[in-house]
């Protein structure tokens, strides 16, 4: 197997040999690439105010990508859930390949799970054991299945040639992982990404508290402390072959609520780009990326903006009988909330706002389980472009800290860490940043504090020309993809990794396998 200096040196002889041959040397380029593991990228993400692009824990020098790997080394696929425990939720998915029914639009090729895209919707109570049992019955380039926003073991991260192998057609795989964290979640193959993501391979995973009382309705209680019921529904975007759909059909929903009752909407953004959420009618974001948000206000006039990758729980409060709401979740779609009997006239399309609700600044501050003042690693992710080749491609790609894939960084960490990280957009596009296995507070945006409820989020956008520092605990060993979830943005080279001292991967990036994660 090359190692990074091998990977490089073949990088540079392509470049050298596409100038003087031309475009004939390109698919020799793409062939010496060849077979490689992420423990043999970069090392170092650039500490605060560098500008060298390497990484530096705080108070010492910068370790290697293979720091502390030797005597007592972990192995991904030993990072498990409790082996010896009988799961509460047993669960099969089988992914194929074919056509896809749009209702109201047209049919479309890609990849459904169980028969449908989205697939099965799945649903835990938290702290439950979950097992699902993933089966490729014929996806021809192999599949696999990430929990994106539950921080899993490492061994389920569902990621191809770092934690597992693509499953090959007749194939099948094991994920178990505890429900930890009541949210909104979603599940996609993270394999071949930018094709399977986008052509349907995934589905929604909501995990609700512990204790809830039966059905689809949960006990709340309004501003005045008198209980309403709550009605939860799932709103997953997603575009099929141009087609915006929502909850996979094109065209808008209707959700039946009593009046003055209130209903909890999922907002999950499957789609490659920032979905936009507003109404004429007023609301609160109660949860972001499966985290509550502290003493949440009402919204007005504005919209909330959700990354790729991203959720949103919204509530409202259905209207007077005869009435409805209605919730613009971007494109065309819409949700109607509440009298069945009343007409869609009685809640006409508004114009999106021009303003944005701010969640650096939404809801009232809380005390964080952590002091993100005092880092013991503090690392640079900066984002550009140049011009390069990868994989025999020539093009304009994704730089991080000025190096191109593979030689980005790998930001190493210890558990228990605390680690700040400064991420900045050079690069002229938007990019939702996407860390596996944490969620992140973000602390400062543009150098502006953060001054509201903790927003704690697995998927953020980084728009051009804005700053942003963030912070995460390191406490779930493993090696992890932190990556651009506009996915054609991460098969272009915009992934980088997070990587624990002392854990080892067996697995590898194409070879035998043909493992491709983006």
């Amino acid at each position: 197997m090359p190692s990074r200096r091998d990977l490089l040196r073949c990088a540079v002889v392509g470049v050298a040999v596409t100038t003087a041959l031309g475009a004939g040397a390109l698919a020799w380029s793409s062939t010496l690439l060849g077979e490689y593991s992420v423990m043999d990228m970069g090392a170092g993400g650039g500490s605060d105010g560098g500008h060298d692009g390497h990484g530096s824990p705080a108070g010492s020098g910068a370790s290697t990508a293979s720091a502390g790997v030797g005597t007592g080394a972990v192995d991904v696929t030993a990072l498990t859930a409790d082996p010896d425990r009988a799961p509460d939720v047993r669960v099969e998915l089988t992914a194929r390949q074919g056509t896809i029914d749009v209702p109201g639009g047209r049919p479309v090729e890609g990849y459904t799970v169980n028969g449908t895209s989205p697939g099965p919707e799945l649903r835990a109570h938290q702290g439950d054991l979950v097992e699902v049992t993933f089966v490729n019955e014929s996806v021809d380039a192999g599949a696999t299945l990430h929990w994106h926003g539950i921080d899993v073991p490492n061994s389920a991260d569902g990621v191809a040639g770092i934690t597992q192998d693509a499953v090959p057609v007749g194939g099948s795989y094991v994920y178990r992982f505890e429900a930890t964290d009541a949210g909104t979640y979603w599940y996609h193959s993270h394999q071949v990404s930018h094709e399977q993501v986008v052509g349907g391979l995934l589905g929604a995973i909501v995990i609700e508290p512990a204790a809830v009382a039966p059905a689809s309705t949960t006990a709340s209680t309004d501003a005045a402390h008198a209980p309403v019921a709550v009605t939860d529904v799932t709103a997953l975007l997603h575009v099929y072959g141009g087609q915006h759909t929502l909850n996979g059909a094109a065209g808008d929903e209707r959700v039946d609520a009593a009046p003055g009752s209130t209903v909890r909407l999922r907002v999950i953004n499957t789609d490659q780009g920032t979905a936009s959420v507003w109404s004429d009618a007023p609301f609160r974001v109660v949860a972001t990326d499966g985290h509550d948000v502290n003493a949440p206000a009402e919204v007005a006039g504005q919209r909330v903006l959700i990354p790729a990758g991203g959720r949103a729980d919204v509530a409202v409060r259905a209207p007077a009988r005869g009435e409805l709401v209605r919730l613009h979740t971007g494109g065309a779609r819409s949700v109607l909330i509440g009298d069945p009997r009343a007409p869609e006239a009685s809640a006409p399309p508004v114009p999106q706002p021009s303003t944005t609700l701010d969640l650096l600044a939404y809801g009232a501050r809380a005390a964080l389980d952590f002091d993100p003042t005092r880092p013991d690693r503090s690392y640079d992710y900066v984002i550009a472009r140049r011009f390069g080749i990868i994989d025999g491609r020539p093009g304009n790609f994704w730089t991080i800290n000025g190096r191109m894939f593979p030689d980005v960084p790998m930001f190493d960490v210890r558990e228990g860490d605390v680690v700040v990280m400064h991420l900045r957009n050079d690069s002229g596009d938007v990019h939702p940043m996407h860390l596996h296995g944490h969620h992140v507070v973000v602390l400062s945006r543009d150098g502006v504090a953060a001054s509201g409820s903790p927003w704690l989020v697995d998927s953020l956008d980084v728009h051009p020309g804005e700053s942003y520092d963030i912070a995460f605990v390191a406490d779930n060993p493993g090696i992890w993809s932190d990556h651009c979830h506009t996915l054609p943005h991460a098969v272009d080279g915009l992934v980088a990794h997070v990587m624990y001292e002392g854990v080892t991967t067996p697995f590898t990036i194409n070879g035998d396998a043909g493992n491709r994660p983006e």
